[in-house]
């Protein structure tokens, strides 16, 4: 108690101007290290701005970029489109332009049976027979021994060409005997337009000479006794054969091979294996006239080079359909002997040649 009254007696000390002044500095100091702090956080906020400043300017920049590159991107969305529209177009318009072609465009054969393709062979066999029902061999020829001295002469050359020059060889050499002990340089000048006339010459003399001291000077009518006398191969064999003593054989030439193979009938190119591929399908009955049919569908729609195949009576049957000329008007100037209303290859063609149109050719050197 004594302590409290002692407090509440105790004199109060004047405030001096020293005192407020160091009051007043204090305040200052403290207020100065505010106004520093303050400075440093407004330094620290300008820094983070203008970091920002830079964040923003690099992400403009990408954005700028992108924004060249999206150009190029949209062009190959709108062609990626354009391409689904057009195959979507090209769906719906496909049937039209398939039914538009049916009449002449084939089906193509896809994994086709033996028994499809045997059905298929003999159908083309049958149209072609109606097409071509005067077909025969285009040698001129009066007997065996003509036909196979003909056949022989006919290598690498045409048939045309040959029938040309035999009329001269067979007027001045008309038996086996005769040809036999010719003069090789004469026989030679008259083989001359053949081509290979000296190696022709040989074996038509050599021929003969075989005929003569094997066969008594007559042509043998068995494939195994042809095919020994000097320039007779199984093709020419069957030719005489099948022409003259009327015994089935199938003749693999070049166009017989090519259309066979064109056909889809075989893949063989050796002409051994073609004929035993060809063969299978057709009775052996029919051999002689399918060689004849081909042969001339061959050379006169079917060409190596330029197929006529908007004037191709088989065209629904053909897998090769669109490798020649479809158009008919410019496929029908493709045609060729009578078909393109122009001589054929023999002289003396068949009275039935003659009545179906077909028009002789003319002899050697005429106009």
């Amino acid at each position: 108690m004594k302590t409290t009254k002692a407090a509440k007696s105790a004199p109060v000390k004047p405030v001096t101007k020293k005192a407020v002044k160091k009051v007043a500095e204090k305040a200052t100091a403290t207020t100065d290290k505010k106004t520093g702090v303050a400075k440093k956080a407004t330094a620290t906020i300008k820094k983070a701005a203008t970091t920002s400043t830079k964040e923003t300017a690099t992400s403009e920049k990408k954005t700028a970029a992108a924004k060249k590159v999206t150009p190029a991107k949209t062009v190959a969305k709108r062609v990626a489109k354009k391409a689904v529209l057009a195959k979507a177009v090209a769906k719906k318009t496909a049937p039209a332009k398939q039914a538009a072609s049916t009449r002449t465009a084939p089906k193509k054969a896809t994994a086709e049976s033996h028994a499809a393709l045997v059905r298929r062979a003999r159908r083309i066999n049958r149209e072609l027979a109606e097409v071509y029902p005067y077909a025969h061999p285009e040698l001129d020829f009066e007997n065996p021994f003509q036909l196979v001295i003909a056949t022989v002469l006919s290598a690498q050359t045409t048939d045309l060409r040959v029938n040309q020059t035999t009329p001269g060889l067979f007027a001045k050499y008309p038996t086996p005997e005769d040809l036999a002990v010719a003069n090789p340089e004469e026989v030679e000048e008259i083989l001359r337009p053949t081509g290979f006339f000296r190696a022709k010459t040989k074996s038509v003399i050599g021929l003969s000479k075989a005929l003569v001291e094997d066969f008594g000077g007559e042509v043998p009518g068995r494939l195994e006794d042809l095919v020994k006398l000097p320039g007779v191969g199984r093709k020419t064999a069957f030719v005489v054969l099948g022409n003259a003593f009327g015994r089935p054989g199938i003749t693999v030439d070049t166009h017989f091979g090519r259309l066979v193979r064109r056909w889809q009938w075989t893949d063989e190119t050796d002409p051994d294996k073609v004929e035993a591929a060809v063969g299978a399908l057709f009775p052996k009955s029919e051999w002689t006239m399918l060689s004849h049919h081909v042969i001339f569908h061959g050379r006169r729609i079917c060409h190596a080079r330029k197929p006529a195949c908007g004037a191709c009576p088989i065209a629904p049957l053909c897998p090769a359909y669109g490798e020649g000329e479809t158009d008919p008007e410019k496929a029908r100037k493709l045609l060729k002997y009578e078909k393109g209303g122009f001589p054929g290859q023999r002289l003396n063609p068949p009275q039935s040649y003659l009545d179906a149109g077909g028009i002789p050719a003319p002899p050697l050197g005429a106009g």
